[in-house]
């Protein structure tokens, strides 16, 4: 019978109760199980799993692989099955993880050599099963990760092998591998960085010159470092893929973003296409050796805006975001690639002291053991084996003979060296040759000197130790991604236009819905539209379906936000006073969906009279004033020009103290605004109006760019700034001049002679290039120059023919101006191996060479040095 618990007796939970006899109390916090247990998990998972050592650069997984491979080597390939069951002996979390892991690694190409199809990390083709694929380590793996003396060991996890703490690398493989791994509470992601670009940082900080690093990507494209935070938390780095305009209506991808693949790059540019964010009419991926994906356009659209489409609104750009995470000495730590390159590099250079040291203290017994076996033979001590029963006596024997010698040795001698000797073979007594005895002693001191001498001077050792690895592992290991500096797209910019926009003033509902209603003008659906209403008011908002903006809209459009050459022009009734009052003003940026008011916030005033000038026109309006105002003029002109553009705040000038009844537009004006200056900025091959790279001029209305390319075209292009130049195909670009004389020089490939001419562009086409040299492959533009004097240096190959090593020529003096497809003069006869054009000189300096220049009549070619 269970005992009675008496109800006025205090109740103080289970310590009241005996529960000595029952196993059911016998009960483990929950709460501190789950700390030490969760804790554990973590640090194993932490150290075990997601987390690099900075040691090796290398995660668990790939440590053990790799010391099976090397366990496996035979200088044959191995079946990544084999590989994998191999490392099973050492890694206890399945075969899935082992053999993704050595897929990853061989697609690298640079710990593992590989045979078969290992998939594609460009297209994203997965490998073949690991019973159809083989590997073996790589020669540069082998010099660099592999040192049984220098490496520290651990039992398996079994404990049935042993296995290394960390591989003795040196190399700083973490940079150049790079690594991303997710563990718990924390994550790592480190860039790939350059071979060659490693190996020359190290060299620096061994000589103790500044260094910069950055990531290279086997995908190759473009990028953007310039919030790269050295690899740290915080920091992001810009890619973008390689877009070339084939024509007016195709574009071609060359190469694209990290950790994108073609599969994804087409689906992104499709579902943008879908979403009515850019207009493209088919994309046809024919990706073999090199990535090649071909955007055809529609018409009328432009190739410019689409490319920046692309990067706005597809995967044709990406952002990633390094973290820099590496475990040292069993602890995580939040370290830049700098810090990991200079503590790679050390950990190299004692590392590189250990095997010397450790080849020293090889050499120096070998060098003793020689001298011992030189003195023992020579010293015929052999001979008197025979007397002696017993080792113990031998030994003594035997060290009384070398003691005379002992002076000579770096260490004592003892019985284990007197074992050896004794253990000599009769045979090798019988044959000693004393001259090559000492010649091998002294290759082997030539060898201790050597080692010697580097333990002396370790740091270039070590930079000698660098730069074999660059001579014998560099080559094709060029970088493969181009560093640029990104210019900012705006995406209402290049946003194509998917929707149309609709009104109803009266009820004051505006959207793109409203399809039975006033249509404005064709719009995104990521655009802003602004909406000023007969009270004076306006607001921006965002494009919608449909929504309520005020009644008696007067003016609304798609707004373009710090539009500087939009001004408005307006006239209204100040309640307040009952004057008319006039202005002119701009909006540059307003916080969406907040009223402001453009009167003087007195209720009851009204828009009389409003425009909206994209470039700042000026009209002038005729002002119908009450008949019954009592005024001495009824009407009066005014001209919008004489009143100053001010903010949106101000309260504007007075127009008239009287009624007014009507006001009327009498004549369209021009615009008051002066020219807009444009600069190029080679960096990025854009134009713009913030004053970076070069300035190319005052622009207005037709005005137009004039471009200049290598290969031989030309072509004239709008001042636009969605317009994009390939910088590193650009010989001269410029603001338009039709009556400005251009001289040229080129080759002509196919006579393979060179030519000089003269002209005037007589084409006024936007975006189509015009030939100015002949459709050679090897023809070209050496100089151009639109100059009031333009001169050329000539540099001659030395020879026969050429009376001297260079030639100056004033182009003016050479030919007339002809049209642009003539082909000019021919400039010498003799071989020229490069044509420098030089600074046009004061006019007192103009001292010009009298040449004759002939007109080409088919005559003998000149080789030309550039000529591939």
């Amino acid at each position: 019978m269970s005992e009675e618990i008496n109800e006025n007796e205090e109740f103080d939970g289970l310590d009241d109760v005996d529960t000595s006899s029952d196993p059911i109390h016998d009960i483990t916090p929950v709460s501190g199980m789950y700390e030490n247990w969760f804790l554990d998990y973590a640090s194993y998972v932490i150290l075990e799993r997601a987390v690099p050592s900075l040691t090796d650069g290398l995660k668990p997984v790939q440590r053990r692989i790799m010391h099976s491979m090397k366990e496996m080597d035979d200088g044959r390939f191995n079946k990544v099955a084999n590989v994998i069951g191999h490392t099973m002996q050492y890694h206890p979390h399945g075969d899935m993880a082992i053999g993704d892991a050595i897929v990853h690694m061989g697609q690298k190409e640079l710990l593992i050599e590989t045979q078969g199809n290992w998939g594609d990390i460009r297209t994203g083709d997965r490998a073949a099963a690991s019973r159809y694929i083989e590997a073996r380590l790589s020669k540069f793996a082998l010099a660099v990760l592999f040192n049984p003396q220098t490496t520290d060991w651990q039992l398996s996890y079994d404990g049935r092998k042993k296995e290394p703490v960390n591989l003795p690398a040196k190399f700083p493989l973490l940079l150049a591998q790079g690594v991303e791994g997710i563990a718990v509470g924390l994550a790592t992601k480190i860039m790939p960085h350059n071979f060659i670009e490693l190996i020359d940082a190290s060299i620096k900080y061994l000589r103790g010159r500044k260094f910069e690093l950055y990531p290279d990507f086997l995908t190759g494209g473009m990028m953007d470092i310039s919030n790269y935070n050295d690899g740290l938390k915080g920091g992001k780095v810009r890619l973008r893929a390689i877009i070339d305009t084939i024509d007016k209506r195709t574009l071609k991808i060359t190469s694209i973003p990290y950790a994108t693949t073609t599969s994804s790059l087409i689906d992104s540019i499709l579902k943008a296409n879908d979403q009515g964010k850019l207009k493209v009419k088919q994309v046809v991926d024919n990706t073999a050796a090199e990535v090649e994906i071909l955007v055809h356009l529609p018409a009328n659209v432009s190739p410019d805006i689409t490319i920046d489409a692309l990067y706005a609104f597809t995967d044709c750009e990406v952002s990633i975001s390094p973290n820099a995470c590496v475990i040292v000495e069993d602890r995580p730590y939040f370290i830049g690639v700098t810090e990991i390159l200079k503590r790679c590099t050390d950990q190299s250079v004692e590392l590189l002291k250990m095997e010397l040291e450790i080849r020293r203290g090889e050499l120096m017994e070998k060098i003793l053991f020689s001298s011992l076996e030189r003195i023992f033979i020579q010293e015929e001590m052999y001979i008197q084996f025979k007397e002696y029963d017993n080792r113990p006596d031998l030994y003594v024997y035997l060290d009384k003979r070398f003691e005379p010698f002992k002076p000579q040795f770096y260490r004592e001698i003892g019985d284990e060296d007197f074992e050896r000797l004794t253990r000599i073979p009769m045979i090798r007594i019988t044959r000693f040759d004393s001259d090559e005895a000492d010649e091998k002693l002294k290759n082997l001191q030539d060898e201790l000197d050597q080692v010697n001498h580097h333990l002396a001077n370790l740091i270039d050792y070590a930079v000698d130790y660098y730069k074999d690895l660059k001579t014998r592992f560099g080559k094709g290991r060029e970088r493969r991604t181009e560093i640029r500096t990104f210019e900012t797209i705006s995406a209402t910019v290049v946003a194509a236009t998917n929707a149309k926009l609709y009104i109803n003033r009266s009820e004051g509902f505006i959207g793109t819905g409203l399809k039975k209603d006033e249509f404005i003008s064709d719009c995104s659906d990521i655009d802003d539209i602004i909406v000023f209403r007969k009270d004076g008011k306006f607001l921006v908002t965002k494009i919608q379906d449909k929504v309520f903006v005020g009644k008696n809209i007067i003016y609304a459009a798609v707004f373009k936000r710090g539009d500087e050459r939009m001004v408005y022009n307006m006239i209204y009734f100040d309640k307040g006073s009952g004057r008319a009052m006039v202005k002119r003003f701009q909006i540059l940026g307003v916080t969406r969906d907040k009223e402001y008011d453009l009167t003087k916030k007195v209720k009851g005033s009204r828009v009389l009279y409003f425009t909206a000038n994209p470039n700042g026109e000026a009209e002038v309006v005729n002002v119908a004033l009450d008949p019954k105002s009592g005024a001495r003029n009824s009407q009066f002109d005014y001209d919008f020009a004489e009143l100053a553009i001010k903010g949106r705040g101000a309260g504007g000038n007075v127009l008239t103290k009287y009624p007014v009844k009507k006001v009327t537009l009498k004549s369209e004006g021009v615009s008051t605004l002066a020219g807009v200056d444009i600069w190029y900025d080679p960096v990025i091959g854009r134009i713009n109006t913030d004053g970076h790279g070069t300035f190319l001029g005052e622009f207005n209305g037709d005005d137009k760019i004039l471009v200049i390319f290598k290969e031989g075209d030309y072509e004239l292009t709008s001042f636009e700034l969605t317009n994009r130049y390939e910088q590193n195909k650009i010989l001269l670009i410029e603001k338009f001049e039709p009556e400005r004389v251009i001289s040229m020089v080129h080759y002509d490939g196919e006579k393979r002679q060179y030519f000089v001419k003269r002209f005037l562009i007589e084409t006024t086409s936007i975006g189509r290039k015009f030939r100015l040299v002949s459709e050679h492959h090897n023809s070209r533009i050496e100089v151009v120059s639109t100059g009031k004097d333009p001169r050329i240096e000539l540099v001659h190959k030395p020879g026969l023919r050429a009376k001297k090593l260079t030639t100056i020529y004033n182009l003016m003096a050479l030919v007339e101006v002809k049209g642009w497809k003539a082909q000019g003069n021919r400039l010498t006869k003799d071989y020229v191996t490069s044509v420098n054009l030089l600074p046009e000189p004061e006019p007192e300096e103009v001292k010009e060479e009298q040449v004759n220049i002939e007109e080409d009549k088919g005559t003998e070619p000149n080789p030309s040095e550039n000529e591939e």
